[in-house]
């Protein structure tokens, strides 16, 4: 039988990485350890030291020594509906010459003051609009509260659709869907297979000026991604 893990065949396999398995490449981390807990898991992971920039001080432009090491909690995408947390281990460095001190650039893994990987808040806004989950259910699911899941979602769907003043290119379809017994209306924007964005708020001022507008407020989003099954 021919070694599997021989050649670039697409079928061919590589050898175990959970840094892969877990998407944490994209993020410019790498897996350390892990601890299985029962209700998570928790991946330990430490900054791919990729970028010489960070040895060096932002005010002063002279060269940091290392000086400890903090680390950084992040909720990402879970693995089997069970949570995964990232414990980064972030060095800091100190200037000699002004005593600035400064940590690893981590902005690929998440925002600064984030609570949510980038993978793991992608994964939120696909279970919200794609697969129609509950914030409740994506806030259990990531191992987190309620409104941390929510404001996040919020603030990230504002950022990739509201904030896009390209986000209304081809679209072929605007409904509006007023729910009785609901103090709001539903603004649905799509094309013919992607659900663009849905927001809940008091539309009729603002849907007559300008469908969209900014003046919304957004309840979910999605990234501009392929929605399943969609029937527009």
């Amino acid at each position: 039988m021919p070694d599997a893990t021989v050649g670039g065949r697409p079928s061919a396999f590589a050898h175990p990485d959970l840094a892969s398995f877990c998407r944490l490449d994209e993020l410019g981390l790498v897996v350390t350890g892990q601890r299985l807990e029962p209700d998570r898991a928790v991946l330990a992971c430490r900054v791919v030291d990729a970028d010489a920039s960070d040895r060096w001080c932002r005010r002063c432009g002279c060269e940091g020594v290392p000086r400890d090491t903090v680390t950084r909690q992040l909720a990402h995408e879970p693995f089997g509906w069970r949570p995964t947390t990232l414990v980064l281990s972030i060095r800091r460095y100190r200037c000699d010459e002004c005593g600035h001190v400064w940590r690893q650039d981590t902005s690929r893994a998440a925002e600064p003051r984030a609570k949510l990987s980038r993978r793991g808040l992608r994964w939120a806004l696909e279970a919200i609009v794609v697969q129609h989950l509950t914030v409740a259910r994506v806030a259990e699911a990531l191992g987190v509260g309620w409104s941390t899941a929510n404001d996040a979602v919020l603030a990230e769907g504002k950022r990739v659709l509201i904030d896009d003043p390209n986000r209304f290119d081809g679209v072929v379809v605007v409904g509006v869907d007023e729910r009785p017994g609901r103090p709001c209306d539903l603004l649905m924007t799509a094309n013919r297979r992607s659900l663009l964005c849905a927001a809940v708020g008091r539309l009729n001022n603002e849907f007559r000026g300008s469908a969209g507008s900014d003046a919304c407020t957004l309840h979910t989003a999605s990234m501009i991604m392929e929605a399943k099954n969609a029937n527009f």
